[in-house]
């Protein structure tokens, strides 16, 4: 069995949200009463969120090299970062990384891909929302992304920074999220729609979504991270 390595605490509650579904899997196919492997290296989420609003990316990149040594040094044989905003930097980290990082991006890619989805709605930070690092995936394997417009993005920003990283979900919140999702399959015709902050997942995956296929990173994430480890 191959050890995990995780870069975590960005934020705290989606870590935590990885920890439990990745035993969960990983029970499931190996039911032999064994657990897995795993190293959490839970770093500062204010320090990536302060780099990456100042562009800062080289910098950022060089931070995370650093927390991914730490983990190849705790014996972490692969990786992953548990958030999808530092995936902005994702190239030029898998480049200099000691060990092999596994993408969310294009994790979930081939999800949708397995789908037959042609077209999908994209939600998270303002970061990922307004980054090419998921449009580049995706439209590489013939899919086009739709964003929510300029006013739904900061709301998601401010609800996602403010309350969900911080453990708040409110039935109003919620509420709002999928009537951004609504619109978007109602003017974008988007087919699906991909929680692309590992956040997301924790106030949306019970949500009742209508006639729309629903990527729920944290857990392609994990189902790839499950099967790399076995």
């Amino acid at each position: 069995m191959k050890r995990l390595g995780i870069i975590g605490g960005l934020g705290p509650e989606a870590t935590m949200d990885y920890y439990r579904l990745i035993v969960a899997a990983y029970r499931q196919q190996k039911p032999d009463g064994s657990y897995p492997a795993i190293v959490i290296n839970s770093i500062d989420l204010n320090k990536v969120r302060d780099l990456v609003t100042v562009n800062a990316l080289a910098d950022l990149t060089e931070y995370l090299v650093a927390e991914v040594q730490r983990l190849a040094r705790a014996g972490a044989d692969f990786g992953l970062l548990a958030a999808s905003t530092p995936h902005i930097v994702f190239d030029d980290l898998r480049r200099q990384s000691p060990i092999s990082l596994l993408s969310i991006v294009e994790a979930t890619c081939e999800a949708a891909k397995a789908l037959g989805l042609k077209r999908l709605g994209l939600l998270g930070t303002r970061f990922t929302m307004q980054g090419r690092f998921f449009p580049d995936v995706f439209e590489r394997a013939g899919m086009t992304l739709a964003v929510p417009t300029e006013d739904e993005q900061a709301y998601i920003h401010e609800k996602y920074m403010g309350e969900l990283v911080n453990g708040i979900f409110l039935s109003e919140t919620r509420q709002g999220l999928l009537e951004i999702v609504e619109r978007l399959k109602r003017q974008e015709g988007i087919e699906g729609v991909i929680l692309g902050g590992t956040e997301l997942p924790l106030i949306l995956r019970d949500a009742a979504f209508r006639e729309i296929a629903v990527l729920d990173t944290t857990q392609i994430h994990v189902r790839s991270a499950v099967a790399q480890m076995l």
